[in-house]
């Protein structure tokens, strides 16, 4: 059995002047419900105010969650935040926090959303709003439920958002792979940043990704992954400037969950970046990732099942 957060929140309708896919974490959820009882479901309650404060300036908590941002943060973000589009920020967050208590007791958990990498303390950016892998990340290790944690991201754009709001912290790594070209102009530091050329294949991709993050993780030695699963990388997403193959996207995941696996290490992934026209096709994608990650993991159990 595969646990998969979601809450009906993160299905938002479009706001006005947004050129996001509005309707992928609606087909995430429904390719994920023709699995029937394969995946077990769970459902988040919003982040409280004081969680997202402990990474967010306070200002822009208030201006999100009150749907005020203002003009020059809106344009940042790539759409206005409306009062659902605020309430499902508050939610996502949430939901990759459920997923990583869910991989501690069963070894993997996905959220159907999140990955937010881009967010800052004080704005949203890249169609990110709050960036809901540092709001996890760092409730987990405050909370005493993890010492240590590795943010491992492998969407095509670097985290940047993730490592700048992390930065300094020895309880929280952070791992970046992506194209080097790509958006983010400016890039953060992260404390491991892999940037790769345009047009880099599959097997090109999964060495470095294994050369890479072998010793990272080895070095960090982390109690918890949380795992930025996009699939922009594949070759035929619009904003992506990478060249992986459906197959070598499936092999990318295999690679994290094994050398979780090996490793003990539970693992939640959230969903991250996918862009095209065809909006069905990159909820697949996702899809697609959630399952082979969960397969990989099914003969796997941490802790007591609550």
């Amino acid at each position: 059995m595969i646990h998969v957060v979601h809450h009906p929140a993160y299905v938002s309708p479009a706001p006005a002047r947004s050129t996001y896919r509005w309707g992928k974490n609606g087909l995430i959820r429904d390719l994920l419900l023709e699995e029937g009882a394969r995946i077990a479901w769970h459902q988040p309650e919003a982040m409280p105010r004081h969680w997202l404060e402990a990474v967010h300036d306070p200002d822009y908590v208030a201006e999100v969650l009150e749907a005020r941002v203002p003009p020059e943060k809106t344009r940042r973000i790539g759409f206005p935040v409306t009062p659902p589009v605020a309430l499902r920020a508050q939610m996502v967050p949430a939901g990759t926090w459920a997923a990583a208590h869910l991989a501690l007791l069963h070894g993997f958990a996905a959220n159907t959303a999140g990955g937010s990498h881009h967010a800052l303390a004080a704005t949203g950016a890249g169609y990110c709003v709050f960036n809901d892998l540092a709001l996890a990340a760092v409730r987990l290790v405050e909370e005493g439920t993890v010492a240590r944690i590795a943010i491992v991201d492998c969407d095509v754009h670097q985290g940047d958002g993730t490592a700048a709001l992390t930065a300094g912290r020895s309880d929280i790594a952070t791992y970046s792979i992506h194209a080097e070209k790509n958006f983010p102009v400016r890039k953060a530091r992260s404390t491991l940043d892999v940037g790769l050329p345009d047009g880099v294949d599959d097997d090109g991709y999964l060495d470095t990704l294994a050369t890479t993050l072998v010793p990272f993780l080895d070095d960090v030695a982390p109690d918890l992954i949380l795992y930025q699963a996009g699939v922009d990388p594949f070759a035929g997403d619009r904003l992506g400037r990478l060249s992986l193959s459906l197959d070598g996207l499936a092999r990318r995941e295999r690679l994290i969950a094994d050398l979780a696996i090996r490793r003990g290490v539970p693992l939640a992934s959230t969903v991250g970046g996918g862009y095209g026209d065809d909006a069905l096709a990159i909820a697949r994608r996702h899809v697609d990732a959630i399952l082979t990650l969960g397969t990989a993991f099914a003969p796997i159990r941490t802790g007591t099942p609550s």
